[in-house]
C-alpha cells in the first residue's frame, strides 16, 4: 500500500453548506476511500490554500487518483491535490538509483557567438 497526502480547498458555496450541517467529513470520505481498498490515516481542517488535509494509504496510483478525480468532480471543492509520499527508506533507495542514475545537467555554451 502507497501514502498519499491528500490537500483540499473547498468552495464558498460547500462551507456554507457545512456552515449550516456541520459534519465530519473526514468520517464521510472514509467510506469511500475504502470502498477503493485504501483507508484514510488521519485528516484535519487547515489554515492557508487548502482547507483540509488528510493521508491516505491506497492499494496503488490508480485508486488513488480515482479518488481524487471523485473528489474534484463533486463541484464542492475548489481545488483537489493528491501527493504520493515516500517512507524514509523509499527516499534512501531513491537516492542511491538517483546516485547511479548517471544523468548530467545541461551546461551553458562556452562558445561566444
Amino acid at each position: 500500500m502507497a501514502h498519499f497526502l491528500l490537500q483540499v480547498a473547498y468552495t464558498s458555496e460547500a462551507w456554507a453548506n457545512m456552515l449550516k450541517n456541520p459534519q465530519d467529513r473526514i468520517a464521510i470520505v472514509s467510506k469511500y476511500v475504502e470502498h477503493l481498498g485504501g483507508k484514510v490515516e488521519g485528516g484535519w481542517l487547515s489554515f492557508g490554500d487548502y482547507d483540509t488535509v488528510a493521508i491516505l494509504n491506497m492499494p496503488d496510483d490508480a485508486s488513488a487518483a480515482a479518488f481524487s478525480m471523485a473528489v474534484a468532480a463533486g463541484g464542492a471543492c475548489k481545488s483537489v491535490k493528491t501527493t504520493p509520499l515516500l517512507s524514509v527508506q523509499e527516499g534512501i533507495e531513491a537516492e542511491r538509483k538517483a546516485a547511479k542514475a548517471g544523468y548530467v545537467a545541461p551546461r551553458g555554451s562556452s562558445k561566444k557567438r
